[in-house]
């Protein structure tokens, strides 16, 4: 992970946050690094304090919790032109992060340091507007994933987990492990890799090795 000193463009900010007026995402560019992070560079821990907080330039990020045995369980995934409510949610209240934020892909971010949080609730309409919109984006997304846990059988939660990676990614395909997806669905391996060669007989992905192409 590194930041670049480059000065971010104002304008750039702003076609990846088209509600942020100017004035804020010149604001941004002042106070703002651009960070670079690798695919699978851990940026924002549990139980650790947040510095800076992320807005998603490119890329993709995943957003997990895990237990004492170290399973994880998959929240959300942020992309371009998002920020992590959970991370803005303990910034605020000065409490340690709640969540662990990875990334999927090698992905581009602007890290803001986290005093600036409460004041431009005061000073700036459309950050308030930007955060209020996230809040209802974000607690929708999670109020899916309690449905999905509560009400649906293992293979039509992967097929859901299948369908908001394409979503969010605007990938046709998953690469990485079996393991990797059952650790997001909080199950084994191997009923994964079952429901996997059950899908692919279904004619609804193709598999290959660490990889998943979605053919729906």
């Amino acid at each position: 992970m590194s930041d670049n000193n480059v000065r971010l463009n104002p304008e750039i900010i702003q076609k990846r946050f088209p509600i942020l007026d100017l004035n804020l995402c010149e604001k941004i560019a002042d106070v703002g690094s651009w960070t670079e992070i690798p695919k699978g560079q851990m940026l924002i821990q549990e139980d650790k304090y947040i510095k800076k907080f992320p807005l998603v330039l490119d890329g993709v990020l995943r957003i997990y919790r895990s237990d004492s045995d170290g399973r994880e369980s998959l929240l959300y995934y942020l992309t371009r032109g998002e920020v992590c409510l959970m991370a803005l949610t303990c910034c605020m209240e000065h409490f340690k992060s709640n969540v662990n934020i990875v990334a999927e892909e090698d992905t581009d971010v602007i890290s803001v340091p986290v005093r600036y949080l409460d004041e431009w609730l005061v000073e700036y309409e459309s950050w308030k507007v930007f955060v209020l919109r996230s809040y209802k984006s974000h607690f929708d997304g999670l109020l899916e994933t309690i449905d999905s846990l509560a009400f649906k059988k293992m293979d039509e939660r992967l097929l859901s987990f299948f369908v908001e990676y394409q979503k969010s990614t605007g990938k046709k395909y998953f690469q990485g492990t079996h393991g990797e997806i059952a650790s997001s669905l909080t199950t084994s391996r191997e009923v994964i890799s079952r429901l996997l060669k059950a899908l692919e007989k279904e004619g609804k992905v193709n598999l290959s090795r660490n990889r998943v192409d979605f053919l729906f």
